[in-house]
């Protein structure tokens, strides 16, 4: 580079950072005036007894702001940014308390943090029917409860809590799972690797290819192997980038899971009912009578009126040995006529039909 290139340079790079100056100060003001008409609406809340958590909003929001970007930056990045503003600014309104399966550091964790941000309150508990008391009765807001994952399907625990619960499904979020190798130390000093027995299995692969000497020790999570491999000398765990962070591990190897398309669905789970957005899922709960051909009459109605289901699942309904409910997921919202006419049709055919809830549908993002 030559002198006078240099000497250019300097000039244009100082304008630049006052302009960069002058828009931080210009964001931060209109921040703080979002901030003011947040605490304004907080305060009509609290009349009205409406949730501070508004899931349909939030889906207005994002997609407003998804149309009015220009660029450079790409939609995710100014939804992960608003996210933590919303967040923030919400924690003004009322501090959320936020309960999933701990511990801290866990995908259930990050699955938390991407839908309510950074600012809610997180409590980590030991069981789905933990998660699922506090939040009846009212303790903890929402729940946030994984229900089945693209490698192992249903997670059994979290529907069999449905069965009995009134709580309503408000959310839903698809989470990329993607393992991680964390470590002080490089590949060629690394003798062992910790981590959750299902996070081990779903990196044999490039374990085997990369590190196969090194002993494979199973934890109760990945967060606990991320917290041993961070004090003991030729450690590694494989866990998540919230893992790394928390513990201060250097990411050595991202995405080592053999399986490129790891998804885990996750359920918000609250005591609110939610309003349509336009690109909506139902989830129902159905017992059918035990008689030929009842499945075929449940499910008649939903090809009849054209509605697409998602996803069905059958559990053992806990009353009577041999008796099952259907867990089904389909496109629409309880609020329309369509899909009320459809669910009065069905429950001739069933013994219980139980909306578990309308909320906005989740679209996959890598």
């Amino acid at each position: 580079m030559s002198v006078n290139d240099e000497t250019r340079r300097g000039p244009r790079l100082s304008e630049l950072r006052v302009r960069i100056d002058d828009l931080d100060r210009e964001i931060l003001e209109r921040l703080n005036d979002r901030a003011r008409c947040a605490q304004e609406i907080g305060e009509i809340k609290r009349d009205s007894e409406t949730p501070y958590y508004v899931p349909e909003r939030e889906k207005e929001i994002f997609e407003k702001l998804a149309g009015m970007n220009g660029g450079p930056l790409p939609d995710s990045a100014v939804q992960a940014i608003y996210r933590e503003v919303i967040s923030a600014i919400r924690t003004l309104e009322k501090p959320l308390s936020v309960a999933f399966l701990g511990p801290r550091d866990t995908f259930s964790h990050m699955a938390a943090v991407q839908v309510f941000g950074a600012s809610a309150e997180y409590h980590p508990l030991p069981s789905f029917a933990d998660i699922f008391m506090e939040v009846e009765r009212g303790r903890i807001d929402y729940g946030i409860v994984p229900v089945e994952s693209s490698m192992g399907g249903g997670v059994s625990d979290t529907l069999d809590r449905f069965i009995n619960s009134d709580l309503q499904i408000i959310n839903e979020i698809m989470l990329h799972i993607t393992q991680n190798l964390l470590s002080n130390y490089s590949l060629d000093e690394i003798s062992r690797v910790y981590s959750k027995d299902n996070a081990l299995l779903q990196c044999r692969h490039w374990l085997r290819a990369n590190l196969p000497s090194a002993e494979l020790i199973e934890t109760s999570s990945t967060a606990e192997a991320a917290r041993r491999a961070a004090t003991e000398e030729g450690a590694a765990a494989i866990a998540s980038r919230l893992a790394a962070e928390t513990y201060q591990l250097p990411l050595r190897v991202e995405r080592i899971e053999d399986a490129a398309h790891n998804y885990t669905r996750f359920l918000v789970i609250g005591r609110q009912k939610v309003k349509p957005t336009g690109d909506d899922k139902t989830a129902v709960l159905i017992s059918v009578k035990d008689k030929p051909g009842a499945l075929y009459g449940l499910l008649l109605p939903f090809s009849n009126a054209d509605i697409s289901l998602t996803r069905i699942e059958s559990r053992p309904s806990q009353q009577k040995a041999w008796e099952y409910v259907f867990f089904i997921d389909f496109l629409g919202h309880m609020d329309d006529p369509k899909i009320q006419r459809v669910l009065e049709e069905v429950a001739e055919h069933a013994m219980i039909v139980k909306v578990l809830g309308s909320f906005p549908r989740a679209r996959f993002r890598e």
